[in-house]
């Protein structure tokens, strides 16, 4: 799920001046700030790159993305904090919540997009935000980055609560779209997040959480798509796939919630149901057609021994976890 709120091409910031101009004392400013990022480092020793062999910078892209697990390890329990702070929201009702622009913002819709068809979740569940709405995943928006407002605008239309997290997504971690949208959901009560990749950033500052995985300068000076994007991409994986995880949206490493809506998902179905049960293809299309052909349902049928109605409501009453359902059947 997308923000609905664009932003306008000519978008005035606090002070009444137009976005599509800097002045000059602002624009020296910036610049000053943007040089004191990591992200923004420029590496002379590759001020020939355009020289080498296609080869050779291949080599050069591919021993540069080795270096991103190791920056995101040194997170870890950083990011297991923040995944069992999300996780123990979302089991009370909340949502988890994405806010970045350009890359991050993108990043961000597609990790929520990915999370209906992998988890079985609501797409309100699991929800991107990106500066300037959803034409800005094909198109750059002038200004909407840069504006706090437009982010507390996109959170107000979502009716945010108590119980949501809000991950703001910024390489750079001065993005003041996904910065707004942290102190928003901080001043409401929500839990916050903040991921970027940068030292010492105002996002990380702002956010319960600040997880910064710094990757050092990219190949290409200030091209954040490259190794950040990468551990942005990381990242964000660990923070939906681990909270769904712990909401007992697998049953050990089997996508037991994943939704069958098309025919390879629905092949994997059945693959899912053999897996964890080793049952026979009867006996699977026996289960699958007893649950309407929800996976964890027709597991819990097989190893359990109970009926269609009855692994509905054992798996209502052990809120989702099969582990649960399968002890309470068993015992």
């Amino acid at each position: 799920m997308t923000s609905t709120a664009d932003a306008s091409s000519n978008h005035r910031d606090a002070r009444g001046e137009s976005q599509h101009a800097l002045p000059d004392d602002r624009y020296r400013d910036l610049r000053a700030e943007l040089e004191t990022l990591t992200t923004e480092a420029f590496r002379p020793e590759l001020s020939e790159i355009d020289r080498l062999p296609t080869v050779e910078i291949a080599r050069l892209m591919n021993g540069e993305d080795t270096t991103v697990p190791a920056a995101v390890a040194a997170r870890l329990p950083l990011i297991a904090a923040a995944i069992d702070a999300i996780a123990e929201r979302m089991s009370r009702g909340g949502r988890l919540i994405y806010a970045g622009a350009g890359t991050a913002g993108r990043l961000g819709v597609l990790d929520a997009s990915e999370c209906p068809p992998t988890f079985n979740t609501d797409p309100s569940e699991v929800v991107g935000l990106i500066a300037g709405g959803p034409s800005a995943m094909i198109t750059s928006i002038e200004g909407a980055e840069d504006s706090k407002e437009l982010a507390a605008a996109d959170l107000t239309a979502l009716s945010l609560t108590a119980d949501d997290t809000v991950v703001g997504v910024s390489a750079s971690g001065r993005t003041p779209y996904a910065i707004g949208a942290v102190e928003h959901a901080r001043a409401r009560g929500a839990l916050t997040v903040g991921l970027s990749c940068n030292a010492d950033s105002a996002l990380a500052a702002a956010a319960e959480y600040g997880i910064e995985v710094v990757v050092g300068p990219e190949l290409l000076t200030g091209s954040t798509r490259l190794k950040a994007g990468t551990a942005q991409k990381l990242v964000l994986n660990m923070l939906s796939t681990i909270t769904m995880i712990r909401l007992g949206k697998t049953y050990g490493n089997l996508m037991v919630d994943v939704r069958a809506s098309n025919e390879k998902l629905r092949a994997r179905s059945r693959r899912i149901v053999s897996l964890a049960t080793g049952a026979s293809d009867e006996e699977i299309e026996s289960a699958l057609a007893a649950t309407d052909g929800e996976v964890k349902n027709a597991i819990l049928t097989i190893l359990g021994g109970v009926d269609g109605p009855t692994a509905a409501r054992l798996l209502e009453d052990s809120a989702g976890h099969l582990r649960a359902a399968l002890a309470a059947a068993r015992g």
